[in-house]
């Protein structure tokens, strides 16, 4: 059993979705969780009294700051878990919009790296680990998928690098690389595509389903269980590594 007690883990993106689910299961091995979200995010996500919750957009020009102070204001830090990012909509090479471009980058990747330099100071003291959320698009790539590819490979070169630099600290840092994840999010983009005369809903889950070793979707629960890990120190000589979560995805 993964026991994550008397740890502090920060957790951004964390009022719903992988986010909540990982604050949900580090909580339930025994750290003390502080969620960074939007503020409307917060407002609306019902979080337990005893976690500790931080109102901030990571691109706001303040965010660095903001940050800073908050990560300070807990005292200490064990572990933090890079999640917050966006899913841009997919577009072919030609209809490639930069306005689209450079938000996604801006919270994908710059709030990946801007959690890191805020927390690693932080880390070191505690001899702490990063979790950085990337994707299976973090190693390969889809049609139509170009920008969040860009962003997700970014990540993982921000994962191998700090890996390196932070380590000479003691401090591990890795990446997840969920596949298809039944979140809300992924739900909302097949009944989409379903409205606008795609494969219906139930037909495009099971087809996602059965490309997989284990004939499932990876869940939430799943993505949380593996980021406790990589934060625990039942994988203390682990670092620098990209993680799948698929289920065995072909």
């Amino acid at each position: 059993m993964i026991d994550l007690g008397g740890k502090t883990a920060l957790i951004t993106g964390g009022s719903r979705g992988l986010g909540r689910a990982t604050a949900n299961a580090m909580a339930g091995a025994g750290a003390r969780v502080c969620i960074v979200d939007l503020p409307q995010a917060l407002e609306t996500a019902g979080l337990p009294e005893d976690w500790q919750t931080v109102p901030l957009d990571l691109t706001a020009p303040e965010a660095e700051q903001e940050l800073a102070a908050a990560i300070e204001a807990l005292g200490k830090l064990d572990i933090l878990v890079a999640n917050a990012g966006i899913v841009p909509p997919w577009r072919r090479i030609a209809a490639l919009d930069f306005e689209e471009w450079d938000a996604a980058f801006a919270l994908n990747v710059r709030g990946v790296a801007l959690c890191l330099k805020a927390a690693a100071p932080h880390l070191a003291r505690t001899k702490g680990s990063a979790v950085l959320m990337s994707s299976i698009n973090g190693y390969t790539a889809h049609p139509d998928q170009t920008l969040y590819t860009a962003t997700k490979h970014a990540v993982l070169g921000i994962a191998r690098a700090a890996a390196l630099d932070l380590g000479r600290d003691g401090v591990r840092v890795n990446a997840l690389a969920p596949g298809p994840i039944l979140t809300d999010a992924l739900r909302g983009r097949i009944e989409t595509r379903a409205a606008a005369g795609g494969m219906p809903v139930d037909e495009a889950i099971g087809a996602l389903s059965a490309q997989t070793a284990l004939g499932r979707l990876a869940t939430e629960a799943d993505v949380a269980s593996a980021a406790c890990f990589l934060a625990s120190p039942l994988a203390a000589g682990i670092t620098g590594v990209l993680l799948p979560v698929e289920a065995g995805l072909a």
